[in-house]
């Protein structure tokens, strides 16, 4: 079990005042089996109100309504965890899902329904191209390995590049520039899934890496496959690993675009091109 301390930090800073509409909050971490919050603390300014509700994927989304205009808009995020997941290739696979192709049982591809579709149909031929190294109709192969060769082909055979801007690359356009963010290199490791029929999702949370200075943290994107047996599994394709405790889930989402951490607008009297500073620390509590 390892503890962590979390503080993610947004700040805007505008010309003048603006009013500021509501605001959508994705900064408290999914808790179960493998996760816990000890303790956690959100300073958000100017003034406002704060409700917390959870959406339809069961994430915790709190909901600010600022009641005060303001010049500067800070939101605070302060938490500590336990997390539980050290031993990520600890899992079972069902038995009629251990090799593939398989099939999920019917009553689990009616829930399945939304993460075995595609989000971007225009790039399925070029994506069932590539799939093509990995596996092709008629072949039988362990379902672990081929989402570990997907995984680690991305990993090794992409070039990182963090992007400032909002959305995601299509698969073809990672695909044509080998390159891409750990939001693209996810968003292609889900396409790719649902290209072959498992069922795939988005995950937003945070990184604490032994690559990453003492102290330091990260926002940071993967994937989720449902196996039957095992559940929801994770998959860093930035990393080429399987998740562990080193990744903290925050959101979960069929669409790669609907979940980040802070998202809202404003309305100003004259055109706002405000400077948006984001600081991420993650680190390790001593036992």
């Amino acid at each position: 079990m390892r503890r962590l301390q979390i503080r993610h930090v947004t700040t805007y800073q505008f010309a003048e005042a603006v009013t500021l509409l509501p605001h959508r909050l994705l900064l408290r971490p999914r808790e179960g089996h493998d996760i816990r919050v000890q303790a956690a603390g959100l300073v958000i300014a100017p003034a406002h109100q704060l409700q917390w509700q959870r959406d339809v994927y069961d994430n915790t989304v709190g909901l600010v309504t600022f009641t005060a205009p303001g010049k500067r808009l800070s939101i605070d995020s302060r938490l500590i965890l336990q997390h539980y997941d050290d031993q990520p290739l600890d899992f079972l696979v069902a038995d009629s899902a251990v090799s593939f192709p398989f099939h999920y049982a019917a009553a689990e591809r009616l829930d399945l329904g939304p993460y075995l579709t595609s989000i971007f149909d225009q790039d399925r031929a070029l994506l069932s191209t590539w799939l093509r190294q990995f596996w092709y109709a008629g072949q039988v192969v362990e379902t672990y390995l081929l989402l570990d060769w997907i995984n680690k082909a991305i990993a090794t055979g992409f070039t990182y590049q963090p992007r400032e801007e909002p959305g995601v690359q299509t698969p073809v356009t990672t695909l044509e520039r080998r390159a891409g963010s750990c939001r693209d290199f996810a968003t292609l490791f889900i396409e790719a899934c649902r290209a072959l029929g498992l069922a795939a999702r988005f995950v937003s949370g945070y990184q604490c890496s032994s690559t990453l200075t003492p102290g330091q943290g990260a926002t940071h994107a993967w994937s989720e496959v449902y196996l039957p047996g095992a559940g929801w599994k994770g998959f860093d394709s930035t990393s080429g690993q399987v998740v562990g405790n080193d990744h903290i889930t925050v959101a979960v989402s069929r669409h790669p675009e609907s979940v980040p951490p802070v998202s809202g607008a404003f309305r100003a009297a004259t055109r706002q091109s405000p400077v948006m500073r984001v600081r991420v620390e993650v680190a390790e509590i001593p036992a």
